[in-house]
């Protein structure tokens, strides 16, 4: 759709890229306002949200309580006329309280599958680190399959399925670490931090965010949102560009103050939240800068640094080392 039309396309197919480009940018746009009227933090965590659902990937909010993840959360899901579903983690969760479990019907005389809260298209588990490794990995094949598997037989999930997940500090009290495997799942890792003062003011004013999230309408369907997913996978990444991104991921692999440097599944995800970032600025094709402003945040996550070492600090002394491609 964003490609670049060959000598040999019509103009009317020019034309209808076009069209379908300035869909795109105005149906993002309206995202953005939808949810920036209920969620008065940063606007830049609005985006990073939006480029993480975009390009098909999870995001890890690491922050501290009461800062709006939860609001962030149930305003992508209204925007987008999406279910919504959250799940307060605790150390006595169990897996299949997050898929779901099969239960003899006495009438049917048979198991029948009772869907867990996975099954939705916008999934907040608020505070994951809360909850036993155990359950942690009931996520694994939700997010990286897009399905569960239950006494053998799999269930597809919606294919819109995105899941925020939280999690405290964890020098908080009653903890769990999540394992490697379980945050390289994850596609973009941020914090929210405070909002500004005249946001909080507004937020005071308005007694918190529940009666905007009540009024609020979705902004389109989510078959249009899917096709907006769908397209992303079509921006433009150059040679130069991907190269860049390989520069950086092997940097990671031998940089001494990292005991495990970044996945292929990482360098894979990068570029896809950087078509995301081009997506939501309007263009058609993929920029240094979108990897230089999206490496910490969907790197530092994912990489292992030796003891006393800082990934972003890591991460982002990298990015300055590298040679950007012109």
């Amino acid at each position: 759709m964003h490609s670049t039309a060959t000598s040999t396309s019509s103009n009317h197919s020019g034309s209808d890229i076009s069209a379908n480009a300035e869909h795109d940018t105005q149906l993002i746009q309206q995202l953005r306002q939808a949810i920036a009227r209920v969620f008065r933090g940063d606007s830049q965590a609005i985006d990073m949200v939006l480029m993480a659902y975009l390009a098909g990937g999870h995001v890890l909010i690491e922050d501290i309580p009461g800062v709006g993840k939860t609001t962030l959360a149930r305003a992508l899901a209204q925007s987008i006329g999406g279910s919504f579903r959250r799940l307060q983690c605790t150390p006595d969760l169990m897996p299949s309280d997050i898929s779901g479990l099969s239960i003899y019907d006495g009438r049917e005389r048979a198991f029948v599958f009772h869907p867990g809260p996975l099954f939705c298209d916008i999934l907040l588990a608020d505070e994951l680190n809360r909850t036993p490794p155990r359950t942690q990995s009931a996520l694994l094949e939700a997010m990286s399959e897009g399905q569960v598997t239950i006494d053998g037989t799999s269930h597809e999930l919606s294919p819109g399925f995105f899941c925020i997940a939280t999690q405290n500090p964890v020098d908080h009290v009653g903890t769990y670490p999540l394992p490697d495997s379980q945050r390289d799942r994850f596609l973009l890792c941020f914090g929210l931090g405070y909002p500004g003062r005249d946001a909080e003011r507004d937020l005071l004013l308005a007694d918190g965010a529940e009666g905007d999230l009540a009024d609020m309408a979705h902004v389109d369907h989510t078959s249009n949102v899917q096709q907006l997913r769908q397209n992303c996978r079509h921006i433009t990444v150059s040679d130069e560009v991907r190269g860049y991104i390989l520069d950086l991921i092997e940097a990671t692999r031998h940089d001494r103050a990292l005991a495990i440097g970044a996945s292929p599944r990482a360098a894979l995800g990068l570029q896809r939240v950087c078509q995301a970032a081009a997506l939501l600025d309007g263009r058609s094709f993929v920029i240094p800068h979108d990897v230089q402003r999206l490496a910490v945040s969907a790197l530092a996550h994912r990489v292992t640094p030796r003891s006393g070492a800082q990934a972003e600090n890591i991460i982002s002394g990298l990015i300055a080392g590298i040679t950007v491609p012109r």
